[in-house]
């Protein structure tokens, strides 16, 4: 029996051709996604800046009555919250005893002690993604970041809710129909109270990150080589096909 040499194009070409655009378009792909230097500088610098909300409050709730002239107020870090002067956290908690409202214990809230980890590795991964300079890992970073930030303010939002309106109904002063949520963003009036809630330090450098890191991705082009052309593979071009033939005798 004789085997003949094989020569067929569809047979053998265009799988091989389809294979060599594939990797065509894969390695093209991974040299557009390249970013320059500058933008890995940029990521690089606003993983580091998340530094600083360690060491800063992130979030403030102030509080002005008449009764209290230089106000009261609380700031929140990522790991425990704080009086904004040394007994301010102990006089809200006094208050919010008349009218029923929870007292504040930063131990008992289970958010204080992952954000702190949670940033950490907003830190980690933005910097690995810098040194990896790849632009659709900056956009990964900067949409988990947006993602995380809306579910911290809706976890945020669910905290002030239950502290608002959970009252005890032993309260030494009720009133019907009243609760006293503190307002996510703004202000709002509380009795004879007006609270204001806004971003602090550490909550205006967090957004500044994700703004910087998002500028970092949008930054268009990358760094030259040699040439400073850029340059563009074609592995689709004529593949070389190998013919074999064999002779079997029987």
């Amino acid at each position: 029996m004789n085997f003949q040499p094989i020569h067929d194009n569809n047979a053998l070409g265009a799988p091989r051709t389809s294979a060599w655009r594939t990797l065509s378009n894969l390695y093209n792909f991974i040299r557009e996604d390249t970013v320059k230097s500058s933008a890995r500088i940029m990521l690089a610098i606003a993983s580091l800046s998340l530094i600083i909300s360690f060491f800063t409050p992130i979030w403030s709730i102030q509080l002005e009555a008449p009764q209290y002239p230089e106000g009261l107020g609380i700031k929140i870090h990522l790991h425990t919250i704080q009086g904004e002067k040394s007994n301010d956290l102990e006089s809200i908690n006094g208050l919010n005893h008349y009218i029923g409202m929870q007292r504040i214990v930063p131990d008992a809230i289970p958010e204080l002690k992952l954000m702190p980890y949670i940033v950490g590795a907003f830190i980690a991964f933005g910097l690995l993604f810098a040194a990896i300079g790849r632009r659709t890992l900056a956009w990964v970073w900067v949409a988990v970041f947006i993602v995380a930030g809306v579910a911290g303010m809706w976890d945020f939002y669910l905290w002030e809710y239950d502290y608002g309106h959970n009252l005890d109904p032993h309260a030494a002063i009720r009133i019907d129909d009243m609760n006293y949520q503190p307002p996510l963003i703004g202000s709002k009036q509380l009795l004879n109270f007006r609270a204001i809630s806004l971003p602090d330090v550490g909550g205006y450098i967090i957004g500044a990150s994700v703004l910087l890191g998002a500028f970092a991705a949008l930054l268009k082009g990358r760094d030259s080589i040699k040439s400073g052309k850029s340059q563009t593979i074609n592995f689709a071009g004529p593949v070389p096909e190998t013919v074999m033939a064999d002779e079997v005798e029987s």
